[in-house]
């Protein structure tokens, strides 16, 4: 607590992880606009634009967290305690490696390969090695042991176990810039492994979330965004299978080479479409919700990352098929994502002027 000359207590600014999200949405416009099939001039001014702005946003929202943690640490250390900010510590590995991996494929031109390289590497373990605990301490306490229930399932029970499907990706993309050798073999391996684990640790949640949502009952209004989380673990496991087996090739026989890039091309499809059907239902809700009145809050994050996910997904598998539908549909996701930023940023940045948005909640 800090104290004024008149004597009157003042709380400190309220700095939760899932401010993280902040830059996870936006350094993956960066990451959708490289990888966009259609580069029309300027799309490296773009993302090179949205990079530089996602490694600022990530030094202030980490050193908004250190003050957050010196100024009150009573509150900041009962986030992991906390039903629902707790679940947001996803947040804070995925942002990491978002950071990362941005460098890599768009700030090389600008810092150079080789510290892009070393950020990316040290990115990468760090938050694949933060994802990991996020994804097994973090379900483990708030679902099996505070036996959670179905009527409080939201979408935000995602966060901790997306970070290794981020991390499998992120190491797809990491091992094509290393060359051969144990250390290209490990990476892919790791990368491997965490799209098994993540997929492992969100088909249980993504049950629960489908027996709340068939019940009508979809929480509160500003909560709502929370479902487009959904498409997060859908398009990013879409754009690891689609990567892993572009590179695999380099490490692994022939055979294997050839069953994961099957597997890529069946898995993509099927949960491609999935995620193309839930952007229906996810933007439906929306819309309703809007209509009734859905107030501002950091969840409004969740129209930016996930959807940023699906254009990544739709991008790999058009490397992958070559199929017109998914170049159409990566160039529609990017224009939505980029509008959905923009809107998001905008209040953002008006909640913390006015400072609304760092207050403690009641």
């Amino acid at each position: 607590m800090t104290v004024r000359p008149t004597g009157v207590r003042v709380r400190p600014a309220y700095f939760p992880p899932n401010w993280f999200a902040a830059v996870m949405g936006t350094g993956i416009i960066a990451i959708a606009a490289h990888g966009l099939p259609w580069q029309p001039a300027g799309m490296s001014v773009v993302a090179v634009g949205f990079w530089l702005l996602a490694c600022i946003v990530f030094v202030s929202v980490v050193a908004a967290t250190a003050v957050h943690w010196m100024a009150d640490p009573e509150t900041a250390r009962g986030h992991h305690a906390h039903h629902v900010v707790a679940h947001f510590y996803g947040a804070v590995p995925m942002a990491i490696m978002t950071v990362g991996t941005s460098t890599l494929v768009v700030g090389a031109g600008i810092v150079g390969r080789d510290l892009a390289l070393g950020v990316d590497v040290v990115c990468w373990i760090v938050g694949t090695l933060g994802g990991v605990v996020t994804a097994l301490v973090i379900p483990y306490q708030h679902l099996i042991v505070g036996r959670a229930r179905v009527d409080d399932a939201f979408g935000g029970w995602l966060m901790p176990v997306v970070p290794p499907m981020v991390s499998a990706s992120a190491a797809a993309i990491l091992s094509g810039q290393l060359g051969a050798g144990w250390a290209r073999d490990l990476v892919l391996g790791v990368g491997c492994v965490m799209f098994g684990l993540a997929v492992l640790a969100a088909a249980p949640i993504l049950v629960a979330l489908a027996r709340r949502f068939r019940t009508g009952e979809h929480g509160a209004a500003h909560m709502m965004p929370t479902w487009w989380i959904v498409l997060g673990p859908l398009g990013q496991s879409v754009t690891a299978a689609c990567l892993l087996a572009h590179v695999v090739p380099h490490a692994a026989s022939a055979p294997v080479a050839g069953a994961v890039y099957e597997f890529a091309v069946a898995y993509g499809l099927v949960v491609w479409a999935v995620a193309t059907l839930w952007i229906g239902v996810a933007a439906r809700i929306t819309l309703r919700t809007a209509r009734a009145g859905m107030p501002f809050a950091m969840t409004w994050w969740s129209f930016t990352f996930p959807v940023g996910t699906y254009v990544t997904g739709s991008s790999a598998l058009m490397l992958t098929l070559s199929w017109p539908v998914f170049e159409v549909a990566a160039i529609a996701g990017f224009s939505v994502l980029v509008a959905a930023w923009l809107v998001v940023a905008v209040r953002t940045a008006r909640g913390v002027v006015s400072g609304e948005l760092l207050r403690l909640p009641a």
